[in-house]
């Protein structure tokens, strides 16, 4: 059979779902590590840190190294390497000295696949020969929402028929899917974006990212994306918990699940509207949407409402991670893959500062989860005053005919 761009645009799909495995199997474990093997949750906390360090510097050394990188055989061991981080979740706590220390291996391996996902699979599909290119990287990037809520779904169905005490053969079982997509991109077409051939390169040499205005406004928005999607995300279940006194089981399906679920909508829905709806009006709309559900979660005293709340950001925070991208790369055509990088690398900082300041201003009001939401409402609003410098200057450039 002949292998085309939906096979490598499938493949993709593939590795969205590996991305948002890595990320959410193991919290879901937390509490069974400190009970395990005697770790305080302090230490086990610190694997989420661990785990957005080593992405972050994937991310990193991708902006660096990208023009000297081989895309497939990358691709392909950043697979691999989520292979045996899941396989090592079961057997390197068990074997070595330490457990904790297997745990710290096992995570980094597992971010090390998620980082490369993360930067070399958008610029692959983008690359591909389709027409609607924002509505194909939507899409893509559902598949992130749709693996995060089968991770959620199908851990917590296996727990409640397996039993917790096996969890070792669900990460090994879980090993599959980075499995299938290293075997899928082995064989794929690779696509690469203009700027990333030789003839782009040529093109953009004394054209430089970093003394781009709008690049720039694009950094700060994937920053402030990513702190609204994790903010809310990584502390829904705790709030559903704390705030609406339900269990773990219903906060989880309830929090991060439903707003995966909504999230992933969104992004399929643009996927198949996007012709008809500007990217940018989208954008817009998304973050208006996302400053209402801040506020309805952070000032409402009726616990639907709250949830609602929850829910509509998830819906409100789908587009802005992958219209990041397609808006990057739409007005800025000589950034390549090194600025995919860039903007991960924006966008995983605002996964580590979105939830981390939400928990801190929690913690300065005595463990109240309202007041946080209310100050992170503050991200979505900064999306909303960029969108329109992101216009002026789009329109700025084709009149004087110049790229940002």
């Amino acid at each position: 059979m002949k292998l085309s761009a939906k096979h490598t645009v499938a493949a993709g799909y593939v590795g969205y779902a590996t991305q948002a495995l890595v990320i959410n199997f193991a919290p879901l474990l937390f509490i069974t590590f400190e009970n395990t093997y005697g770790i305080s949750i302090g230490k086990i906390g610190l694997l989420i840190a661990i785990s957005f360090i080593a992405q972050f510097t994937i991310d990193a050394l991708a902006a660096k190294f990208s023009s000297r990188l081989d895309t497939r055989g990358t691709v392909v061991a950043g697979h691999i390497c989520a292979v045996l981080g899941m396989i090592s979740f079961a057997l390197l706590p068990e074997f070595l000295p330490d457990p904790y220390v297997g745990l710290v291996i096992s995570t980094v391996l597992a971010a090390i696949g998620g980082g490369v996902i993360e930067v070399f699979i958008s610029p692959i599909v983008e690359a591909c020969p389709t027409t609607e290119k924002s509505a194909a990287m939507s899409l893509l990037h559902s598949f992130y929402s749709w693996g995060s809520a089968a991770t959620i779904l199908l851990s917590t169905l296996f727990f409640a028929t397996a039993g917790i005490e096996n969890w070792r053969i669900l990460s090994c079982l879980w090993a599959i899917v980075p499995a299938v997509g290293a075997l899928m991109f082995a064989f794929v077409p690779i696509y690469e974006l203009d700027a990333d051939t030789e003839e782009g390169r040529e093109k953009a040499k004394g054209r430089s990212l970093t003394r781009s205005g709008l690049f720039w406004i694009f950094f700060v928005i994937m920053f402030c994306a990513g702190a609204a999607e994790m903010a809310m995300s990584q502390w829904a279940s705790s709030f559903a918990e704390s705030g609406l006194g339900v269990n773990k089981t219903i906060g989880d399906l309830l929090g991060p699940c439903a707003f995966a679920i909504f999230m992933g909508l969104a992004r399929v829905f643009y996927a198949f509207m996007g012709k008809r709806i500007k990217l940018t009006a989208f954008f817009t709309v998304s973050a208006i949407l996302c400053t209402l559900s801040y506020l309805i979660t952070a000032l409402s005293h009726i616990p639907i409402l709250s949830l609602l709340g929850c829910a509509l950001c998830g819906l409100s925070v789908g587009i802005m991670w992958p219209g990041t991208y397609s808006l990057a790369t739409a007005r800025i055509d000589f950034g390549g893959v090194r600025m995919f990088a860039l903007l991960a690398l924006a966008g995983d900082t605002g996964c580590i500062v979105g939830p981390s300041l939400a928990g801190t201003v929690a913690e300065f009001f005595g463990d109240d989860l309202q007041i946080s939401f209310l100050v992170s409402a503050v991200f979505p609003i900064i999306i909303l005053v960029l969108i329109p410098f992101v216009i002026l200057l789009t329109r700025r450039a084709r009149k004087t005919n110049k790229n940002i």
